[in-house]
């Protein structure tokens, strides 16, 4: 059995979650209404509203698009 390691955006999940005490889906349905916002004006509201790192807010974020963006691509 193979273990990978995770990269990108999802490395940070473990540490938001022990950080902030909440889980990662939470923040990420906090985030999916305001996909049609730009990458950095959500990163500020995390940032602001929060109490969110910009490095924890950024990966949210970043992950968060890049689902929408894909489940957008998608055709059925």
């Amino acid at each position: 059995m193979s273990t990978q390691k995770v990269k990108g955006p999802a490395s940070y999940f473990p540490s938001i979650e022990k950080t902030y005490g909440r889980p990662v889906r939470e923040w990420l349905d906090m985030i999916e209404p305001r996909t049609g916002d730009r990458h950095m004006e959500i990163v500020k509201w995390l940032k602001d509203e929060h109490k969110l790192g910009h490095g924890h807010a950024n990966a949210l974020v970043a992950y968060q698009l890049a689902q929408t963006k894909s489940d957008n691509g998608a055709t059925s």
